[in-house]
């Protein structure tokens, strides 16, 4: 596994990193927590280094899991958590943003704790706060690193207009927001904006929550916790209506030796030397399988091939529901 630097901020992690939410929130049941601390000690001896959680997964449990499994390898690897939604501490229900300079400082503790960690190496703003003051959460942010509570600051789904604001006050080390071949609206204006201010871009759900891997059809059932029920892209019309991006990316993998999986991931790696994908995963040989994708080059006639085979197959379906999507700065 290489490594990459996020923008110009200097922080050096994998090729690819390791989403663990899916582990224990969002996706269905959790895993048995000695199988998930299992995976995560093999993505480690696999070569990852960049490990991506919150406070909000599960609530709380997936910070324990990750605190618990890299504690042994705390100094090997790079810790990522997120801050930003008010969350009831008797069910563990969201109760909307809060970004409040208090309330981020509260969250820094806690998650300190649940890392089993001396410092947050990136802090993350999970969601804007339409509330507070961008510069406000960036200066608090700042004075954590001042007291080397945290190393670096981040931003999650943050518009163009936010992330100057934010870097103004605070160097913003990486960006993390959804970038895939089925979602490429980051093209448009947060690359260039990205590349500019020298900002690293952690997309998250490459592999467009499972979709691209060509595992899911209009056939598949979820489970009753996973969020993908109610996401608009995943009703039964839309994935039999996207099919055909996948048959594409189907075609294209084999022609290469790869899977859908790898191609996608491969993909990303090729836009940007900065840009660091954090697939998730329950299963090892899944984990193995996106891994390998660090070990696939695509040359710049074989990028255009894909970008020109799937630009006429729309996709269908919005991304999150209308509540969700409201949480998303623009």
């Amino acid at each position: 596994m290489g490594k990459r630097i996020l923008g110009r901020s200097g922080l050096e992690v994998s090729t690819l990193g390791l989403g663990c939410m899916g582990l224990s929130f969002a996706y269905g049941p959790a895993l048995d927590r000695p199988l998930a601390v299992t995976l995560l000690r093999a993505a480690v001896d696999r070569g990852v280094t960049f490990f991506d959680t919150a406070e909000v997964y599960g609530p709380y449990t997936n910070e324990e899991l990750v605190g618990e499994a890299l504690a042994p390898v705390r100094d090997r690897v790079v810790i990522a958590t997120k801050f930003g939604f008010d969350i009831d501490p008797a069910t563990g229900a969201q109760r909307g943003l809060n970004s409040r300079p208090e309330h981020i400082r509260a969250v820094a503790e806690a998650s300190l704790k649940r890392l089993r960690t001396e410092v947050i190496d990136l802090f993350y703003q999970h969601r804007v706060d339409p509330a507070v003051p961008i510069e406000d959460v960036a200066g608090t942010v700042r004075d954590l690193i001042r007291e080397g509570k945290v190393r670096h600051f981040g931003l999650s789904e943050a518009g163009v207009r936010t992330i100057r604001r934010a870097h103004a006050v605070q160097p913003v080390t990486a960006l993390q927001s959804e970038y895939s071949l089925w979602w490429r609206e980051p093209e448009a204006e947060i690359l260039p904006t990205l590349e500019e201010l020298g900002i690293g871009f952690v997309p998250f759900s490459p592999l467009g929550r499972g979709f691209l891997t060509g595992a899911i059809t209009a056939e598949t059932r979820f489970d009753a916790k996973d969020f993908r029920t109610n996401a608009p892209r995943f009703s039964a019309e839309n994935r039999e209506a996207n099919q055909g991006l996948v048959a594409r990316l189907g075609e294209i993998a084999a022609a290469k030796r790869a899977t859908p999986a790898q191609i996608a991931l491969a993909w990303l790696l090729a836009q940007k030397p900065w840009i660091v994908p954090i697939p998730g995963t329950t299963k090892l040989h899944r984990l193995e399988e996106n891994l390998g994708a660090a070990a696939v080059s695509l040359t710049p006639d074989e990028l255009h091939t894909i970008d020109a085979a799937l630009a006429d197959i729309p996709v269908q379906g919005d991304r999150y529901t209308p509540q969700a999507q409201a949480m998303v700065d623009r």
